[in-house]
């Protein structure tokens, strides 16, 4: 039996960005077919949390609490809002930053959690609330952007996975609790 996760997945270029200066993801891949590790992590995850600022960039579809935009339209299941400014009739947590993550992982029904948006990734990995990171370095140099970590505190990694998919290198890391 496999144990429940909360995971980070996210594609980053090779200076360390996972979105551009302007939040722009036009350098991402869009064919995931060439990437066997995506539709695993899409099979293991349960529920989404996401980031109040990465829900309002993508304009996440209320009507649908927000499951078509992940992955587009490749998951289907409950989506949450983490946020100071919950707005009713709507995904939204609020609150302290654990009790958001438990609700999201009851909400996944024994599979992973997927954590969306830089800085609520970078809040739970603070908080020790993050059991594995899933990168993909894609071949490009941005120069300048969201990077994938900035904090004062160091987090040491254990690898336990690598692979590649075409120009793409996969790593897969646990993080300590």
């Amino acid at each position: 039996m496999t144990t429940q996760r909360v995971l980070w997945h996210v594609t980053m270029s090779l200076d360390g960005f996972i979105a551009g200066p302007r939040h722009e993801m036009d350098w991402m891949p869009h064919d995931d077919a060439e990437n066997p590790v995506v539709p695993e992590v899409i099979a293991s995850v349960g529920a989404v949390l996401c980031g109040r600022n990465t829900w309002d960039l993508v304009d996440g579809p209320r009507d649908r609490d927000g499951a078509g935009a992940v992955y587009g339209g490749r998951f289907d299941g409950p989506v949450f809002v983490m946020t100071h400014r919950p707005e009713p009739g709507g995904p939204y947590l609020s609150g302290d930053l654990k009790t958001a993550v438990g609700t999201a992982l009851a909400a996944a029904g024994g599979r992973d959690l997927l954590l969306i948006g830089a800085g609520l990734a970078r809040t739970c990995v603070a908080a020790g609330l993050v059991d594995r990171l899933v990168v993909h370095v894609a071949p490009i140099l941005l120069g300048g952007g969201v990077r994938l970590y900035e904090a004062v505190d160091r987090v040491p990694l254990r690898l336990v996975e690598e692979s590649r998919a075409g120009q793409h290198v996969n790593l897969e890391y646990t993080l300590p609790r």
